[in-house]
């Protein structure tokens, strides 16, 4: 026949072999229990008992000691315990000195053992969750490959691995449809540690929307950017329609744009597929703000880019032909180049600036100023 005792030590160890958990917690998670289970069935004037002590050895098993200071004079008979009595137990007891009395009962055991099982499961599914929530706590702003499970009008979940993703529906790509066993690239906004003592593990929440999925899968994509030579200074998406993004390259003799794109534009179809093609604007960053508005306003071609520091504008002047390339389809091309380079933009083609400038006495347009000009304004 098995003894109990060394079964129970022995399932302990095998246990945190199997979860990976710390021996100890789950030994200090008996004793607890042990703790409670001896408390409601031992209870001193309608008190449960406090100064206990409980412990689990493979030798003994579960023992439960009563703890009492020796004291000259016993006034607290819970909590105390007289010299003469204490040197019964052990010659070399003194006052001030903790006696550990054995008040394990008889059936303590059988009892005990169920409840201390019923803890240590929800122990080790603390433990698990608490695992799970560092391992993705870490992934927070990046990207992972996630399958569909479910689709709800509020909110896709998907799987993730080890735990579930929640996509909430102001997350979705505009018109991307999502069906159960799709495989998709998310990006991980937030990870919250469960909300209810009833759920299963973290809540991780994800988005297909966000600026960052376009920043890491460039760096997928691209060599030069996963090794830092190629920097994402900046990133400018309106989700499923178009993406600016703005890249500098700390070696010279390296293409920054070139780089993203790839042989034959293979770089970057990686990513528009994975996008369902969204269209994206890849924009060599420079430190000269005229230069960086220049090229954001791509593919439209400018002409001049006049700078107000002090208004935070940059007023940009285009071909007539132009103009419209320039604002885009609903200023989207105009809005997207403000929100890459942080500046207000106001674009005017060569036609309407020559005639502000009549108006403000310049007959020709070599007589065009520069900003310094105080009676100069392009408004």
């Amino acid at each position: 026949m098995s003894n109990p005792k060394v079964d129970l030590m022995d399932a302990i160890s095998m246990l945190a072999r199997e979860k990976d958990i710390d021996e100890e917690i789950l030994v200090d998670t008996i004793e607890d229990a042990l703790k409670v289970a001896y408390r409601r069935g031992n209870r001193q004037g309608g008190s449960a008992v406090q100064n206990l002590a409980v412990r689990l050895t493979k030798k003994e098993g579960a023992r439960v000691y009563l703890r009492k200071v020796v004291a000259e004079e016993v006034e607290e008979p819970e909590m105390q315990i007289s010299l003469e009595e204490a040197l019964e137990i052990r010659p070399d007891f003194h006052i001030g000195d903790i006696v550990e009395i054995d008040v394990t009962p008889d059936n303590f055991g059988r009892v005990a053992a169920q409840t201390a099982k019923q803890m240590l499961v929800q122990r080790i599914r603390e433990a698990e969750r608490g695992k799970i929530y560092d391992e993705y706590i870490e992934k927070e702003n990046e990207i992972l490959t996630a399958i569909v499970q479910r689709v709800e009008p509020k909110a896709v979940y998907v799987e993730l691995g080890r735990t579930e993703g929640i996509m909430e529906s102001n997350e979705f790509m505009p018109h991307e449809e999502y069906r159960e066993g799709d495989h998709i690239k998310v990006y991980v906004l937030k990870v919250r540690r469960s909300g209810s003592e009833f759920s299963r593990n973290p809540q991780v929440y994800v988005s297909r929307i966000h600026p960052g999925l376009v920043k890491r899968l460039f760096e997928m994509e691209v060599p030069e950017i996963a090794t830092g030579v190629v920097q994402i200074r900046s990133i400018a998406r309106e989700p499923g329609s178009r993406t600016k993004i703005a890249v500098y390259s700390m070696d010279p003799m390296i293409d920054p744009v070139g780089a993203c794109v790839g042989p034959r534009g293979s770089r970057v179809e990686k990513v528009v597929s994975e996008l369902k093609n969204e269209k994206i604007d890849i924009i060599k960053w420079s430190l000269d703000p005229a230069e960086f508005v220049a090229n954001a306003l791509n593919p439209a071609h400018v002409v001049s880019v006049f700078i107000s520091e002090e208004e935070k504008i940059c007023r940009v002047v285009v071909p007539d032909m132009q103009l419209s390339l320039a604002i885009g389809k609903e200023g989207q091309n105009a809005r997207l180049a403000a929100k890459l380079t942080g500046w207000k933009i106001d674009i005017k083609s060569q036609t309407q600036v020559e005639e502000l400038l009549r108006e403000q006495g310049y007959e020709a347009t070599a007589d065009i100023p520069d900003e310094t000009d105080p009676g100069y304004e392009l408004e």
